[in-house]
């Protein structure tokens, strides 16, 4: 299978493990995939990861986190794709759910937050949504 969208195809997969209410996740490695996933244990929605080598690319085990039966991530999607890429500057990046939610921002100095890039005054390309 030719992955065209990487980071599509691993929020995916991660959308669909916790409607499986999987415990874990493979994920193919790559840096992008690494940074979103340390976003994300930072700020709480996942428990970790941790790369495991093979011969080829490699691969990620996320271990999702559940709290009283309901997972901590309440949807994740992407908002950039590889057809209509979407740019903002520093002021125009999206509260999500009012604040409730996060933004993760590709940036110059790298993938952070959409409120660190604020902090920053960075702007760039959004690449998904998570609450």
């Amino acid at each position: 299978m030719s992955r065209t969208d990487l980071i599509a195809d691993s929020l995916t997969i991660i959308r669909n493990a916790i409607m499986a209410k999987k415990e874990n996740v493979d994920l193919p490695a790559s840096k992008q995939v690494k940074s979103i996933l340390e976003i994300l244990k930072d700020q709480g929605y996942i428990d970790n990861f941790k790369l495991i080598e093979d011969k080829k690319q490699g691969y990620l085990r996320v271990y999702l986190k559940y709290t009283l039966g309901k997972s901590a991530i309440r949807n994740i999607e992407r908002v950039s794709k590889p057809g209509l890429r979407k740019y903002v500057g520093s002021k125009e990046i999206p509260d999500v759910l009012r604040g409730r939610g996060i933004s993760i921002v590709s940036t110059s100095k790298g993938i952070t937050t959409g409120d660190e890039a604020r902090k920053m005054n960075l702007g760039g390309e959004i690449l998904c949504f998570v609450w």
